[in-house]
């Protein structure tokens, strides 16, 4: 990792780099060489270059990808004055694979099909897909419906392709919000695909490289982040990069000693309740995160919540309306795990479109789902 990050932060003699970008790198080398904590796209870029450094060629593909839709990756470098690129993947060591990132066109059925097609010639290499925003998807269902998701079943194609699409309610409107999780899980059967909303970076790291650290190939369908890319409290320690693994559950980092509610969530709405339950000064709400939807991990599942199995309430809790996001996935499975509890609902209000248009309308929103998860006011 050290290799790799200096690497990412080493800018070529005589090259002119945009002064923005330049200042960061001397805090990410110091993260990593010190053992300090690294955020969402510093633990991506360490994935993809541990990978290319083992000689597995990655391949990452969007609208935006270069810089990153929100200006978070900088996956290639260009001089101010000369536009020449440079790509800081491309030089970790000789004998390592090569980094290819492209800014795509708007056009998703054309290039994810395309991509797709790409991770089907050979499965040793990490191929990417990334929409600007998770909804911009649609524009490609076609492929997803009947070969990303099929293609096992149909004509035993098995493929590694990844698929980014960012996902989480920030007031930004419908358009910019959904990437329709709910889809994607009603696509699940038969360990076609796998399905994930992550809440930490290190989380990041271990599912991107174990798409090539284990002989199975299954298509890997990420809600991805936005605000979680420069939020705080989701950064991971350096450490947990090199000796965690990937968990498809995640256990309360506080866990209360007698719990009179269990909320269960997937992705970013985590740190809303972790505020949430600081701010009002609650000692006896649990959270726990679900971080792989599908294949769900049951008796990972089991033992985390057995703690907490003394609570009168379980929650499922998700920032998505009730006929959106994960809930109808979920609600079978909590039953058939839970049954000795009744499972509720805490999120907004069914709606035909993903999200409200209007910001204010949007936190009041927020604020209401994370008071009915912790219990109301108190």
């Amino acid at each position: 990792l050290v290799q790799v990050a200096r690497a990412l932060t080493t800018v070529p003699a005589g090259f002119c780099l945009h002064r923005k970008i330049e200042r960061r790198l001397a805090d990410q080398l110091e993260a990593v060489v010190d053992h300090k904590n690294v955020d969402w796209s510093l633990a991506e870029l360490l994935a993809l270059g541990s990978l290319l450094s083992e000689k597995f060629q990655v391949r990452l593909r969007g609208q935006d990808s270069i810089r990153g839709t929100f200006s978070q990756r900088h996956a290639a470098w260009f001089d101010t004055r000369t536009q020449d690129v440079y790509i800081p993947l491309n030089h970790i060591h000789e004998e390592q694979a090569r980094f290819c990132v492209y800014n795509s066109m708007l056009s998703e059925a054309a290039v994810l099909g395309f991509d797709y097609g790409y991770s089907l010639v050979d499965p040793d290499i990490l191929v990417i897909w990334e929409a600007q925003f998770g909804d911009f998807a649609n524009g490609a269902q076609v492929i997803v419906d009947q070969f990303i998701a099929a293609a096992l079943d149909k004509w035993q194609r098995a493929s590694g392709l990844v698929m980014l699409l960012p996902h989480g309610y920030e007031g930004q409107g419908a358009e910019h919000s959904s990437a329709y999780l709910e889809r994607y899980l009603t696509l699940c059967a038969e360990d076609n695909i796998q399905v994930c909303n992550l809440t930490t970076p290190a989380q990041y790291f271990h599912v991107l490289r174990r798409q090539l650290a284990r002989r199975l190939r299954r298509p890997l369908v990420i809600m991805s982040p936005k605000s979680l890319l420069r939020h705080r409290r989701a950064v991971s320690p350096v450490d947990a990069l090199v000796s965690d693994r990937f968990h498809e559950v995640l256990d309360d980092p506080s866990p209360p000693a007698r719990p009179r509610r269990l909320a269960l969530c997937s992705g970013k709405i985590f740190y809303d309740l972790l505020q949430g339950r600081e701010a009002a000064g609650i000692d006896d709400v649990a959270i726990v995160r679900v971080e792989q939807l599908y294949p769900f991990n049951a008796t990972l599942f089991r033992r985390i919540v057995e703690p907490y199995l003394g609570a009168e309430t379980v929650v499922w809790v998700q920032e998505e309306t009730r006929n959106r996001g994960a809930w109808s996935y979920m609600l079978p499975i909590l039953r058939e795990h839970l049954p000795d509890h009744e499972i509720t609902h805490a999120g907004r209000e069914p709606s035909a479109s993903p999200a409200t248009g209007s910001l204010r309308v949007h936190r009041k929103q927020q604020a209401a789902v994370v008071e009915g998860a912790l219990g109301g006011p108190r």
